[in-house]
């Protein structure tokens, strides 16, 4: 494939730190042209943000802006304005994460935009959607986390809410988004119009969580869940509980030791107790007793002593690496995973074979390890370039929209681009 799907689609991406630039970044991967727009004076905040290098971008920034280029301009100027204009009326998409009303007050509200250039598709993050009273709140990850439910219903129940380790906020709020902005090209190809998209990182959690609501109206019909740990021996409240390590698809499941624990963190697998694979379970497991036992023999009598089921498999784990475990459970058809460790991670050679893992040229740094494209295609695998440097393209992209060498000097001298 010579052109990658993408291609001819001009981003504006008016967005920092990780929910706006994990949307244009996915955008870029699959050919847009993505122009990131950012501030003369350091440019995106997590350039400067946990660095590992004084001198470098810093991986945060990196990771998050790859396949872009850099224009470094200040918006505030009339200059700066005059160039955003441009930019505008020739663009496909403009994508922003702004606070509230920040676009506003640059002058460059919805209705402008749509005056500027009718076609262009407008792509927004905020915290909280447009009709939250909470829409001016100022939102992070985890104030996402908390607000769209995760946090109340993840960790175990005798502990405080817990945070996931996993962007749910964040980057997950930008797929959302990309799925969007896609969706109003394919529809834009067919009216001729653009329109606004609009993803809070609220509502992106929440649809994360669906079993969870859907747990709250189980329990507040009939009482109890039966598939959490507290049940039937223990008590639930009004709320949907948080349930440790437990299955949330109706297939108990648990984290146990394998062999190492005790000097090894992640030495542990997960491990499904899947209803209609019973039967080899118990025989993966040195117990072919267990499938026939009126005590074992359906998910619900095995709910009622789950953790002694739980403890018998750790024992046969006991002399089994993770991996070894894992090896024996797959042939038995048995639903498990290793809990893998970031450096195993890294150093996955699976990973690295399809692309998920990879590493990538960056100017100034050399070699740096980063995620790549989660979707595969037949037809095409997207290639990861680096990081554009601050304002990198400033001057390219000025004289693509018409400025001679002698505006775009004395623009610099000025400090109106870098």
């Amino acid at each position: 494939m010579s052109e990658l799907p993408l291609a001819g689609i001009k981003v504006i991406d008016f967005t920092g730190v990780q929910a706006g630039p994990a949307c244009t970044q996915m955008l870029a991967w699959f050919g847009a042209d993505v122009l990131k727009v950012e501030r003369t004076t350091g440019g995106d905040v997590t350039r400067n943000q946990l660095r590992d290098d004084p001198d470098l971008d810093a991986l945060y920034f990196t990771m998050l802006n790859s396949n872009k280029r850099s224009l470094a301009i200040n918006t505030k100027t009339p200059e700066g304005k005059e160039v955003l204009e441009k930019l505008i009326r020739g663009a496909d998409v403009m994508v922003e994460n702004f606070a509230p009303g920040a676009l506003d007050r640059m002058g460059f509200s919805w209705e402008r935009i749509q005056e500027l250039n009718p076609r262009l598709i407008f792509g927004s993050v905020k915290g909280f959607n447009e009709w939250s009273s909470w829409n001016d709140l100022k939102t992070y990850e985890n104030v996402a986390q908390c607000a769209g439910g995760a946090a109340s219903t993840t960790g175990f129940w005798d502990g405080p809410p817990t945070i996931s380790g996993a962007a749910l906020g964040d980057s997950n709020t930008g797929m959302h988004l990309a799925i969007g902005i896609l969706t109003a090209i394919i529809d834009r190809n067919k009216t001729g119009k653009g329109q606004k998209v609009s993803v809070s990182m609220q509502d992106a959690v929440l649809n994360l969580c669906r079993v969870k609501l859907r747990d709250q109206q189980r329990l507040e019909k009939v009482g109890h869940l039966e598939e959490y740990p507290q049940y039937p021996n223990g008590e639930f409240t009004d709320v949907v509980p948080r349930g440790g390590n437990a299955g949330g698809g109706g297939q108990p499941g648990w984290v146990l030791k394998c062999k190492g624990w005790q000097d090894d963190p992640n030495a542990y697998i997960y491990f499904t107790l899947q209803e209609q694979n019973w039967k080899r379970t118990a025989e993966a497991i040195g117990h072919p007793e267990w499938a026939d036992d009126p005590a074992y023999a359906t998910a619900r009598a095995r709910q009622t002593h789950i953790f002694e089921i739980f403890e018998e498999i750790e024992k046969w784990l006991a002399d089994k690496t993770k991996y070894e475990a894992v090896d024996i459970l797959r042939k038995w058809e048995v639903p498990c995973a290793p809990v893998m460790s970031m450096k195993e991670i890294a150093y996955d050679k699976d990973l690295r074979a399809a692309g998920t893992v990879v590493e990538v040229e960056q100017k100034g740094r050399g070699t740096f390890l980063t995620v790549g494209s989660p979707v595969k295609f037949s037809s095409f695998k997207p290639e990861i370039t680096g990081a554009p440097l601050l304002g990198e393209h400033s001057s390219a992209v000025l004289v693509d929209l018409g400025y001679d060498e002698e505006s775009i000097g004395h623009m610099k001298e000025a400090g109106v681009i870098a």
